[in-house]
């Protein structure tokens, strides 16, 4: 049994967290922000992220954006405060690869290790177990901790060191929001030229056009069930560090930065908090047609 500290319990994390728990590890959550969620019954709550690294072997870590990790680790009373030797923090929210490797470095000058674990799979892959997780760090450190990957995730790989995890993130982020536009568009069109979208979308699930996206979001986009699951300011967060960082390699990504334009329309629309399915949304607008009766 393993002490693990797991900061951030939100759609995600909660059922990241469960799975630990369930699993038999003991589980400290930090209240410096909200209590210990009712649902997990037995993990013991914590002041402070401080308070957590010092009771944990592993930390978690699974918060939105690159300011709340750093706050996180270096704010006051924050996770390096209470960190040593032999202790593994473990980030798993997608952030800034570059911002990753100087959150290591710091890290590593406390005496501990650092991961960066950012997961695919969405709500539904939280909750089953069987999110991707893409690692970065050091090998020994990624094998401490691959039992706790093991229940979190199935597509476990170690990519590279610090930073990594997350650049192989944003690329499956950029890969994720092109199909959705791509699926978004194919469906629009149907509909404009007078086919069910429903029937068509069942057709392409058996040919080559078949995805995951197409299946799960395509489903989505076709009912109008747009509740989060992945919201779009997330996905539009992801985006922006896809295109910042081609900007610093000098790299043209034309159809990341036009599908990041369509999210804008859906924010625009007040859809931020929308799942990145609703995607449609913003072209349906754009064209004056809903494939939906709504």
């Amino acid at each position: 049994m393993a002490k693990i500290g797991f900061i951030g319990t939100g759609i995600m994390g909660l059922p990241m967290a469960q799975n630990l728990l369930n699993a038999g590890h003991q589980l400290f959550v930090s209240t410096h922000r909200s209590p210990v969620p009712a649902t997990l019954k037995g993990a013991d709550g914590c002041s402070t992220p401080a308070e957590v690294a010092r009771a944990s072997e592993f930390i978690i870590l699974m918060v939105p954006d690159t300011p709340q990790v750093e706050e996180v680790l270096f704010g006051e009373n924050g996770v390096a405060q209470g960190l040593g030797e032999g202790k593994v923090v473990i980030d798993m929210s997608s952030i800034s690869p570059l911002d990753t490797k100087a959150f290591a470095k710091r890290i590593n000058e406390c005496g501990a290790e650092y991961l960066d674990a950012p997961v695919s799979g969405g709500e539904v892959g939280a909750k089953a177990g069987t999110l991707s997780i893409m690692v970065g760090g050091n090998e020994n450190t990624f094998v401490r901790a691959q039992p706790l990957f093991e229940i979190m995730g199935k597509n476990i790989t170690l990519v590279g060191g610090n930073g990594d995890g997350q650049t192989a993130k944003v690329a499956n982020q950029i890969i994720v929001a092109l199909n959705i536009e791509a699926v978004s568009e194919a469906l629009l069109f149907a509909s404009k030229a007078g086919a069910d979208p429903a029937r068509v979308r069942e057709a392409l699930m058996g040919g080559f056009a078949s995805s995951k996206i197409l299946e799960v979001h395509g489903e989505r986009m076709v009912k109008g069930t747009f509740d989060p699951g992945f919201r779009i300011g997330l996905h539009q967060k992801d985006l922006n560090l896809a295109l910042a960082g081609a900007r610093e390699l000098a790299l043209n990504l034309p159809n990341t930065a036009a599908t990041q334009q369509i999210f804008s329309t859906c924010v625009a629309l007040g859809g931020a908090g929308w799942d990145h399915s609703a995607m449609i949304k913003g072209l349906e607008h754009m064209s004056n047609h809903s494939i939906r009766d709504d």
